[in-house]
C-alpha cells in the first residue's frame, strides 16, 4: 500500500501528527554536547584546567617541531616522524579543545549539524593519521635496530618525506569515507549528546535511521585502513624485542632498547585507550567510563607525548641546550665571564 493511502486512511489530527513526526525527523539542525555537567562553579575550574593543558599542549608540541627543524643533530628520520607527530597533536587538540573552552566560558553548549561533522571527519581523519605515523615510527626503529648496516640506504629523505606523506593522507581518506556516510542518516527527537565531542558513537545513538549497514561498512573500513597500522607496529616491536634480546650484554641491551622506549610508551597509551573506547560494550555503566577514557587519548595523550619524548632522550634534552645556548647569546658572555674571574 502507498504511503498516500496509508496517509488519506487516518483521521486528520491524526494525519497532521504524523507529518509533525516526519519533519522533526529533518528538523534537527544542532546538538548539545553535554560534556563534563552544566554546574556553573565547576566550569570556572574546568575553564582553567583545559586552558592549561591547551597551552601546554601546543605549547610543548610546538617547542618539538622548532628544535627538529633547528638542530642539524636531530634532522634524522626518527626526529622527522617525530616533527609530524607533534604537528598532528596541535591540529588534535586544537580541533577539540577551544570549542570546549568557548563552551565553559558563554555556557552555550551547541554545535550545528555541519560543524559537528567537521569536527568529526577532523578527530577521526587525525587519529588514523597517528596510527600510522605510530606505525611508520615503529618500522624506522625496526630498521634502526634489526637491520642497522642498510638503515641509511632504506630510510632516504625521500622514502621518509613518502611514508610521513602517505600516513596523513590515507588517515584523511578513511575518514572521508565513514564521514560520508555519516552525514547521510537523519538525526530526530533528542539532540543532547552525552560527550564533549562529536564521536561516532554518540552520534549514531541520535540517529533515527537505519545504520546496522553503515555500521558494518564502517567497521570493515576501519579494519582496512587501521588495523594493518596496527599489525605492523605489533611485528616491529617483536622483531625489536627479539633484536635487544640476543645482544649478550645487559648494558648494550638497555641502551639499544632505550632508542625505542619513549615511542613503545606512546603506542601503548594511544592503542590502550584507543581499544577501551571502541571495544568495549557502550552500556549505560561503562558509559561514563568511555568518556573519561576518551578524555585522556583526545586531551591528555597529546600534552603528554612531547614529554615523553623529551624527558626519555638525551638528543632532545642536548638539542635544547644547544638552542638556548644559541638564541640567549648574553648567558655566553656571562659565562666567559664568569670563568675569566674565577681564573683570576
Amino acid at each position: 500500500m502507498k504511503s498516500e493511502d496509508l496517509t488519506s486512511e487516518i483521521p486528520f489530527g491524526n494525519a497532521l501528527l504524523l507529518k509533525a513526526d516526519q519533519d522533526n525527523q529533518t528538523s534537527i539542525t544542532q546538538f548539545i554536547l553535554l560534556g563534563f555537567g552544566n554546574d556553573p562553579e565547576l566550569q570556572i575550574l574546568l575553564f582553567l584546567i583545559f586552558l592549561i593543558i591547551y597551552v601546554l599542549t601546543v605549547s610543548s608540541n610546538l617547542l618539538m617541531v622548532g628544535l627538529i627543524i633547528a638542530d642539524h643533530h636531530l634532522h634524522t628520520p626518527m626526529y622527522y616522524f617525530l616533527g609530524n607527530l607533534s604537528s598532528l597533536e596541535i591540529c588534535y587538540s586544537s580541533n577539540i579543545l577551544p570549542r570546549m573552552l568557548a563552551h565553559f566560558l558563554t555556557g552555550d553548549r551547541t554545535i550545528s549539524l555541519v560543524s559537528c561533522m567537521a569536527q568529526f571527519n577532523l578527530f577521526s581523519s587525525l587519529a588514523a593519521s597517528e596510527c600510522y605515523l605510530l606505525a611508520v615510527m615503529s618500522y624506522d626503529r625496526y630498521l634502526a635496530i634489526c637491520r642497522p648496516l642498510h638503515y641509511a640506504i632504506l630510510m632516504s629523505g625521500r622514502f621518509c618525506f613518502q611514508l610521513a606523506a602517505a600516513s596523513w593522507v590515507c588517515g584523511f581518506l578513511a575518514s572521508t569515507t565513514t564521514t560520508s556516510l555519516l552525514s547521510r542518516i537523519t538525526f530526530c527527537g533528542l539532540n543532547e549528546m552525552d560527550h564533549f565531542f562529536c564521536d561516532f558513537r554518540p552520534l549514531l545513538k541520535l540517529s533515527c535511521s537505519d545504520t546496522s549497514l553503515m555500521e558494518l561498512v564502517t567497521f570493515v573500513l576501519s579494519v582496512i585502513f587501521t588495523l594493518p597500522s596496527f599489525v605492523l607496529t605489533l611485528a616491529s616491536y617483536v622483531y625489536i624485542i627479539k633484536t635487544v634480546l640476543r645482544i649478550p650484554s645487559t648494558t648494550g641491551r638497555q641502551k639499544t632498547f632505550s632508542t625505542c622506549t619513549a615511542h613503545l610508551i606512546v603506542v601503548t597509551i594511544f592503542y590502550g585507550t584507543l581499544m577501551i573506547v571502541y571495544l568495549l560494550p557502550d552500556t549505560p555503566v561503562l558509559q561514563a567510563l568511555n568518556k573519561v577514557i576518551s578524555f585522556f587519548y583526545t586531551v591528555l595523550t597529546p600534552m603528554v607525548n612531547p614529554l615523553i619524548y623529551s624527558l626519555r632522550n638525551k638528543e632532545v634534552k642536548e638539542a635544547l641546550k644547544r638552542v638556548v645556548w644559541k638564541l640567549l647569546p648574553f648567558t655566553r658572555t656571562e659565562g666567559i665571564q664568569v670563568g675569566f674571574n674565577q681564573l683570576h
